[in-house]
């Protein structure tokens, strides 16, 4: 099975994991997140595959993050999920989806876990 890879090729860390799924034999398909970020539906997937609460997937340094108050932790899941995909920009990178499971490419021999 082709993984996936949500990929930003200006962060170092995305061309990272997308140079080593290439060297390990994949041909991922690569979905430059920024210019086509995920669905709703989708971007649920992901995080119930990673474990995580939209905040934890959420780069928190970007200034999207500040302005929009999202660490206000009175905020629900739905709130913050529409956050980003209003700026897909907060999610983090890069994430790998293969085989029914995700990784987050952080650092990039974590996506190893996941790959047949």
């Amino acid at each position: 099975m082709q993984p996936t890879i949500y990929h930003n090729p200006r962060c170092s860390k995305s061309r990272q994991t997308l140079e080593l799924l290439r060297a390990q034999g994949h041909d991922p398909r690569v979905i430059e997140y920024l210019k086509t970020p995920p669905d709703r539906a989708t971007l649920e997937r992901i995080l119930d595959l990673l474990g995580l609460e939209p905040r934890d997937l959420m780069r928190k340094n970007e200034s999207e993050y500040r302005e929009n108050n999202l660490d206000d932790q009175l905020l629900d899941r739905d709130t913050l999920i529409d956050a980003m995909l209003a700026h897909p920009k907060l999610i983090e990178r890069p994430i790998v989806m293969a085989g029914g499971k995700a990784a987050l490419g952080r650092p990039p021999e974590q996506v190893l876990e996941i790959l047949p």
